[in-house]
């Protein structure tokens, strides 16, 4: 087991732990969190011995074989499967001992040595050691080609996964990691989540997914006020874990209220009819997992809303025929060539679609973004833009956009320059950019600062298209929860890039896979597509995930491979899946103009009860009924009568939908 007991740490004259006592158990699989700057990095380098504590004693088997992912990544000719392997530094201590006395003249001689270390790189696994590597490259997103390409030819990116790959070649009983999705694309994080569930040994996570952290842990540490506090289970279960405990401290469940008037209303209005009692279930569940979460939510530290969009045209954009990639001109003689990287597009958006796009790094989903949002010019085909589209766009490198010299008030007075300064401060201290730190200069901020500022300018232009290219890079837990809380909430259409599940879930309710320079519908869920991505991708490349188990240093894990089944039944089962496509897709057609009508009709619905809420208001205040108050109470009248019957008509067209929905589901 892993204790820390009495550990205090300081870095420079900040203080990050303090008398800390924490005991973690051997195998647990555990996610370390807390607020950028905490010291989760700091507790990492105690484990690594590369920090010392001022104070206290930290125990683990000196037995223990640790694995880390490295920082830096040398510009090697030492082709990318090598240097994956070269992570198992005992087997490779091994084949250089075996090479050396095999090379020397009295090798007859050393016969017992040598067969000793053959029996030992067979315990090491050594004979499927390159099986295995290629498995573990394939899984993080490399092709059998680039496994052959020399280190350097990377870019920092690919790199990390390099390093990340030596690091789950490393037979170990301690794995430490630090981010390690930052630089994986959401095919990658899946494949990584289905490794770590395997490994045996003892894991620790340093991760911002929170559905990453789900799907692997069963404990989390959180570093909150230079203590170490150990919760069980998963993220979601800390999460309510601490939740209830800010709730019993300080009544956090007050700022749920406005969130759950919507579904309320729909819920009260329906039961109390028995004809319609049906028609409020799903709503009812809808009320309970919004309970489950609120706590969380209101014990954020942070929050915001996107503004109400201005009016958008429908549909918002057309794409007929295009080709989209970019025009390349030679240095030379300066003529220009193209390169396509998403072919055949036809493509429409309509008022209030909420769609994710799905694909490995350079299939092209941040190319389609930058087709749409206007930045790159179809190579051929037509883009047509409806009249008053507004476009807000946060792009892969938005932070690098930035001026780092100057200030969140100038960014936002560039784009505002007729608004008074006093407005621009009020906006900018919603995003927690309060005194000094308005009219300082960007350059000292942290990441996930800057982040928050490009999307506060987002915010400011009231868009009604938003196209995001992952935006939670640079994002802390809270932040990310905060930017899911507002794009689910928020009233426009929205086209979205992220390896981040949790916001996927929250905020589409449709998927397109860009793949092979194709657009390709998706009908189904995240956790389709993670089944579709082990039975299809991955499958075929590494035959079965199942053999690249992780090893301990203690223990080599046999593979199981599943029984080949016959060529005819796999292609029934084919065929049989590509009808099954076709029906759901087909049906996926009918349903979607009813299910945006229904969505539509939940809008009108919540803005006129919100209207006829104020009003029924008013009528409640006795002095409304006062003789010199006639006029204003006719009016009153007048706006409920007209807000009531609006209501009944709207309610009756959604049963009407709603009813045709299920009709289709049955």
């Amino acid at each position: 087991m892993i204790r820390f007991q009495q550990v205090s740490l300081m870095r420079g004259i900040k203080p990050l732990l303090d008398n800390v006592d924490v005991t973690l158990n051997p195998g647990d699989k555990i996610g370390l969190i807390g607020a950028n700057g905490a010291g989760k990095s700091s507790l990492f380098g105690l484990l690594r011995g590369e920090l010392h504590a001022d104070q206290g004693e930290i125990d683990f088997p000196s037995k223990w074989r640790m694995a880390y992912v490295a920082q830096e990544t040398p510009a090697l000719d030492r082709p990318a499967l090598e240097y994956a392997i070269d992570g198992d530094v005992t087997l490779r201590r091994l084949e250089d001992e075996l090479a050396f006395l095999e090379s020397e003249p009295e090798s007859a001689a050393n016969g017992t040595l040598i067969g000793e270390l053959y029996s030992a790189l067979a315990d090491a696994d050594a004979y499927t050691v390159r099986s295995r590597g290629e498995q573990l490259l394939t899984g993080l997103g490399f092709t059998m080609e680039q496994m052959q390409q020399p280190v350097a030819s990377f870019s920092g990116g690919w790199r990390m996964r390099l390093n990340l790959a030596q690091a789950l070649m490393c037979p170990s009983d301690l794995l430490l990691l630090d981010e390690p999705t930052n630089h994986l694309d959401l095919d990658a994080i899946i494949w990584l989540e289905d490794w770590l569930k395997r490994y045996p040994g003892t894991l620790i996570i340093i991760s911002h997914d929170r559905d990453f952290l789900d799907g692997v842990v069963n404990v989390i540490v959180h570093i909150d006020e230079r203590k170490l506090k150990r919760y069980s289970g998963n993220y979601s279960s800390f999460e309510r874990q601490r939740a209830a405990q800010m709730i019993l401290a300080q009544g956090a469940l007050e700022k749920q209220t406005r969130q759950r008037a919507h579904l309320e209303s729909f819920i009260n209005r329906f039961k109390a009819q028995a004809s319609k009692a049906r028609q409020a279930q799903s709503r009812m569940k809808a009320l309970a997992k919004m309970e489950e979460l609120a706590p969380l939510r209101a014990a954020a530290e942070f929050s915001f809303e996107f503004r109400e969009p201005l009016n958008a045209p429908n549909p918002l954009l057309v794409m007929e025929h295009v080709n989209a990639g970019y025009r390349i001109e030679s240095e030379t003689d300066h003529s220009v060539t193209e390169k396509t990287i998403v072919s055949g597009i036809d493509f429409s958006l309509q008022i209030g679609q909420r769609i994710g796009l799905l694909g490995v790094n350079g299939a092209g989903k941040s190319t389609l973004i930058k087709t749409i949002a206007g930045e790159l010019k179809p190579l051929s085909g037509d883009s047509q833009f409806g009249k008053g589209l507004a476009i807000g766009y946060f792009a892969q490198h938005q932070v690098e956009m930035l001026r780092h010299e100057e200030s969140p008030l100038w960014h936002l007075g560039r784009i505002a320059p007729n608004v008074r300064e006093q407005e621009l401060r009020n906006f900018l201290g919603s995003f927690n950019f309060n005194g000094q730190m308005v009219t300082s200069k960007i350059e000292p901020f942290s990441g996930g600062e800057k982040a928050r500022l490009a999307l506060a300018l987002i915010v400011w232009q009231r868009p009604n298209l938003l196209l995001l290219d992952e935006p939670t890079n640079h994002l802390d837990l809270e932040t990310r929860e905060a930017l899911t809380m507002a794009l689910a909430q928020f009233e426009g259409t929205l086209v979205v890039v992220s390896h981040d599940r949790h916001l996927l879930r929250a905020t589409t309710d449709q998927f397109i896979i860009v793949a092979d320079g194709k657009l390709q519908p998706f009908d189904g869920d995240l956790d389709d597509y993670r089944d579709w991505l082990f039975k299809t991708k991955l499958a075929t490349k590494t035959g079965n995930t199942n053999t690249a188990l992780p090893l301990t240093a203690a223990k080599t894990a046999s593979a199981v491979v599943a029984p080949a089944s016959s060529a005819a039944q796999n292609s029934d089962k084919r065929a049989q899946k590509r009808n099954d496509a076709e029906e759901r897709q087909k049906l996926a057609a009918i349903k979607k103009p009813i299910e945006s009508k229904l969505k539509k009709l939940d809008e009108q619905i919540a803005k006129r009860a919100a209207q006829k809420a104020v009003v029924d208001a008013k009528l409640a205040v006795p002095e409304i009924y006062d003789k010199d108050n006639k006029h204003e109470l006719k009016k009153l009248l007048a706006d409920q009568a007209f807000y009531a019957k609006e209501l009944e008509q709207l309610e009756a067209e959604w049963l009407e939908q709603q009813e045709a929905l299920e009709q289709l589901a049955v």
